[in-house]
């Protein structure tokens, strides 16, 4: 199987074909990513992975231990809101430059009264992610991915990349804006992020 190899100019990190690398993703973020690939011809060469320290795994950490531009890592958080007993969940992605607009944009979104962060242990378990890794792509079905348009944008600072977590701690996902908002189930949204 071959396993490309692909250092960016602007980073210190080794990039490698994510889909040939399981080792380095969640289970559920590999099955999601090769069922992807099947369905995309450009995923399996554009989504890329590298192993970093999981010491190392908080954006800002990352970002300065392996001269990333902070512009470029994408946050995952995960939003939960009720409406009329039903629970509706969220994965709202930001550039870390940003913040997602929680309580006015997700809230709107879910069509619910108020919307909270998942607690920590909740959003591992369900996710079968860990946390400081979670990503877009393997979360479980339900579960709205709200991507902010200005991730699609390509931003000068960002080198022409996305970096989103793996799932785990020990790795990173890279790959285009535009190609993460194609993933299946994505919605881009205006104005998800506030500055």
């Amino acid at each position: 199987m071959p396993t490309s190899t692909t250092t960016a100019p602007t980073d210190t990190l080794t990039w490698l074909r994510a889909v040939d690398h399981p080792a380095l993703l969640a289970p559920a973020t590999h099955a999601a990513l090769v069922a992807w690939a099947e369905t995309d011809a450009t995923v399996a060469a554009s989504v890329l992975v590298a192993q970093i320290d999981p010491e190392l795994a908080d954006t800002a950490a990352m970002t300065q231990a392996y001269d990333l531009p902070l512009a470029a890592s994408v946050n995952c958080v995960l939003v939960a809101g009720r409406r009329e007993g039903a629970e509706r969940v969220a994965a709202a992605l930001v550039r870390a430059t940003t913040r997602a607009d929680v309580n006015t944009t997700v809230k709107r979104l879910l069509d619910v009264r108020k919307a909270s962060f998942l607690p920590m242990d909740r959003a591992t378990a369900e996710s079968g992610m860990e946390y400081g890794g979670i990503t877009p792509i393997g979360l479980p079905t339900g579960y709205r991915l709200l991507l902010d348009s200005r991730v699609v944008a390509d931003d000068p600072d960002a080198g022409g990349r996305v970096i989103i977590g793996s799932g785990l701690r020990r790795s990173k996902v890279a790959l285009p804006g535009a190609l993460l908002a194609r993933a299946p189930g994505v919605e881009v949204v205006e104005g998800l992020a506030l500055a």
